[in-house]
């Protein structure tokens, strides 16, 4: 393949032709460091892109993905699958990896882009700045710096996708988690506009920080790092000490349940409100108009946040005084607790601490998100992960955050995904993975995946994804809960 840049040599597999670490941007290291993305220059002959390139600054080791190794600098690079037969421009897919904007990479198994690419797409994904090297505050520096890798990212498919059988003109922005949110971040802002022209964003959190928040968690990393809180000491710190300070910052919020909502949901960095790239929260931006003419297909999962009770992420709450504790903390009202309760009829303070925390941060966030965007006259599709397990010990694996993803992208073999999905495929969750490639592939096409689009008004219809076969209803009833209330787990 010859780019504007120079020629990439890539692999050809069972049909496809797979392009992986390609530069969009130079390595943002040195005299870049903390600086926005800066471009790549040229090269002569033919440049290896057979190896995912190196991930960004991270303690995260996740199961079959390479590790962040001090001394890699080449982080901004991005990979493309395509048919290799293809004929005339495809739509392209551009998928943003989540990981709490501190982990994660585009070189995990379950990001694979072949099932994707084999329904008619072409696929890009991406490595971003993460952790304080990404969303860190740096006095006289830009904030959202990964936010800023990603429109770089987005800026090569425009210039340079037609050689890999893209359409520049074609293009649809998808992510889960954090990579849901920065979907709905550059939805939100001029910076990328023209860049893209469809969305999916599945479980979207609710997780904008103010910039005094931004610049408080910052000053506490620099003093975990023992360096002064200027530009001067932070750039003094390599990475490897400021993932490190970040680390143990986290840990001294977890280890603290009077240290706040943070203690809670342990997410120290995030899309900053910097007045620059981001003017306002995307709720709020969606509302007053921005991106309406993007189409959007929203999706959260049933029980988002039995993943991280699962995986001990969250402090649980099983008593009454650990309840209103988190209630406390989160500024939650004391009527919704109770309208919970009422819905939730016998399940004990674990089930509704959980359901409270899911819905505030991810599924219901998610719908008013939608509705926002369906009421601002956007093209809007909104959709529910319902699917479950029931191992073979009588434990049973929950429609949980992040169990929709391999679904959607067709990798239920990858490796790790066992843990997501309770064990190996069986029939009928390879059809629903069928159903969901389909879905993203008819959506990334054409903007319709199959469903009607979303009244603003009555919240529905919602599209649940389910075995043995989906079904359409309307809006979750607790969702309906939070049409005047808004969760504020940000702040010190």
């Amino acid at each position: 393949m010859t780019t504007k840049l120079g020629e990439v040599g890539g692999t050809i597999t069972d049909g496809l032709r797979v392009t992986r670490g390609i530069p969009y941007a130079a390595p943002p290291f040195g005299a870049a460091r903390f600086r926005e993305p800066r471009p790549v220059e040229p090269w002569d002959g033919v440049r290896d892109c057979t190896r995912f390139g190196p991930v960004a600054p991270q303690s995260a080791e996740l199961p079959g993905a390479p590790v962040w190794r001090p001394g890699d600098e080449d982080v901004l690079t991005l990979n493309v699958w395509t048919p290799d037969d293809a004929e005339g421009p495809l739509p392209v897919l551009f998928w943003i990896h989540g990981g709490a904007y501190t982990f994660g990479s585009s070189a995990q198994p379950d990001y694979d882009g072949s099932a994707l690419a084999r329904a008619g797409l072409t696929v890009v994904t991406c490595n971003y700045r993460l952790g304080f090297e990404g969303f860190g505050h740096v006095p006289g520096f830009p904030d959202n710096r990964g936010l800023l890798d990603l429109i770089a990212a987005l800026e090569w498919v425009r210039d340079h996708i037609t050689a890999f059988g893209g359409d520049p003109a074609d293009v649809t922005v998808a992510g889960q988690s954090a990579g849901a949110g920065a979907v709905a971040c550059l939805m939100s802002s001029r910076r990328a506009d023209g860049l893209f022209h469809r969305a999916i964003a599945h479980s979207v959190p609710d997780a904008s920080f103010p910039p005094d928040l931004a610049a408080g968690l910052a000053r506490q990393v620099a003093d975990a790092a023992e360096v002064p809180f200027t530009a001067e000491g932070l750039l003094s710190a390599p990475p490897r000490t400021l993932v490190a300070a970040s680390d143990r910052v986290v840990a001294r919020y977890a280890a603290d349940p009077d240290s706040g909502p943070l203690h809670y949901d342990t997410v120290i960095y995030g899309p900053v409100l910097d007045g620059e790239l981001l003017t306002a929260d995307p709720f709020d931006a969606f509302a007053d108009g921005a991106g309406r003419d993007i189409d959007l297909l929203a999706c959260h999962t049933t029980e988002e946040y039995w993943l991280m009770h699962q995986v001990g992420s969250m402090p649980p709450a099983t008593t009454e005084d650990d309840l209103a504790r988190f209630t406390a903390h989160w500024d939650l009202p004391d009527d919704l607790v109770e309208r919970y309760r009422a819905l939730m009829t016998g399940r004990p303070v674990l089930d509704i601490y959980l359901a409270l925390a899911g819905d505030a941060l991810f599924a219901a966030h998610t719908a008013r998100l939608a509705r926002s965007h369906a009421r601002a006259g956007g093209r809007t599709r909104l959709s529910r992960f319902d699917r479950r397990r029931t191992r073979a010990d009588g434990t049973t694996v929950r429609a949980w955050h992040a169990a929709d993803v391999p679904f959607a992208l067709g990798t239920l073999d990858a490796v790790g995904v066992d843990f997501l999905t309770g064990g190996p495929a069986d029939a009928d969750d390879r059809a629903l993975s069928r159903r969901m490639v389909r879905a993203w592939a008819a959506f990334a096409t054409d903007g319709d995946p199959g469903w009607e689009q979303l009244d603003g008004r009555t919240g529905g219809p919602v599209h649940v994804w389910s075995v043995p076969a989906d079904r359409d209803e309307g809006p979750a009833e607790a969702h309906g809960l939070w049409d005047d209330v808004r969760a504020t787990p940000l702040r010190l």
